[in-house]
């Protein structure tokens, strides 16, 4: 025999490697966990580098589009909202005779309610304040009454009914808003 001789062939398909192992669920959800960890790290290092007043520059650009996203949703303050100006210009008033007893000559006792009407649009108005609205009420014997109502909500108007005596049965009683003062924002 000679050294040239080469051994035979196998007659059989040498072995497939191993299939690669599948991974685990742990290691996808690990995964996943650090790269939001480091998203928001990084968009937290940002705002606070943007937040220093010194005038170095940071090494760390934001170059994922889920960085800018992250940084413009931090940064955008959300607008206040603008609300009318209310004066009182802003209400006309009536008065709404809820009581009388007249007494002939001697005159009347008369109870008096305020409707007021809001000129705009009442949902243009500060829902959070408290608009204490003056008004005089004309008519009574002994010369103008002053009173005040609260709006609040928006809508929700207190007050409280006044009590007048007029001279006659057919005094007209009648009042006008003198100011309108806004508290409670």
């Amino acid at each position: 025999m000679s050294n040239d001789a080469q051994p035979p062939m196998p007659d059989f398909p040498p072995p497939a490697p191993p299939a690669p192992k599948k991974p685990r669920n742990w290691v996808i959800i690990s995964s996943a966990a650090a790269v939001i960890a480091a998203v928001i790290g990084t968009g937290v290092f940002v705002v606070n580098s943007r937040d220093d007043n010194s005038s170095s520059t940071t090494s760390a650009a934001t170059t994922s589009a889920t960085e800018d996203a992250i940084t413009a949703a931090i940064e955008e303050p959300t607008p206040e909202p603008t609300y009318e100006v209310v004066d009182a210009d802003s209400f006309t008033i009536e008065l709404r005779t809820t009581k009388r007893q007249c007494f002939g000559s001697a005159g009347c006792n008369v109870t008096v309610e305020p409707e007021l009407t809001y000129l705009g649009d009442s949902t243009a108005i500060d829902p959070d304040a408290v608009y204490e609205i003056t008004y005089e009420i004309r008519g009574d014997d002994s010369g103008p009454v002053i009173e005040t109502a609260e709006l609040s909500d928006q809508t929700s108007l207190n007050y409280t009914p006044t009590s007048i005596s007029t001279a006659s049965s057919g005094t007209k009683v009648s009042a006008k808003i003198t100011d309108v003062l806004a508290r409670g924002y």
